[in-house]
């Protein structure tokens, strides 16, 4: 296998290094709620996708306080 002659300087690795970063997630406004959802989803809120309703989300209930009068 080839090796290198001479060493790579701090600065020329870091700039390869540069492009390696994470991206942070695409997200759009729900035509419907208005809250912001994942791209290409079910919104996770009210269940629509393109203007359609696809799955039926139930509302959460509140939960009863327990031990209090």
């Amino acid at each position: 296998m080839a090796h290198p002659k001479r060493k790579h300087s701090h600065a020329r690795t870091c700039k390869k290094r540069s492009h390696q970063k994470v991206s942070s997630p695409a997200l759009l406004k729900c035509s419907q709620c208005k809250r912001l959802k994942p791209k290409n989803m079910v919104c996770p809120f009210c269940g629509y996708y393109k203007n359609k309703e696809v799955i039926t989300i139930e509302q959460k209930q509140d939960k009863k306080k327990k031990g209090r009068t």
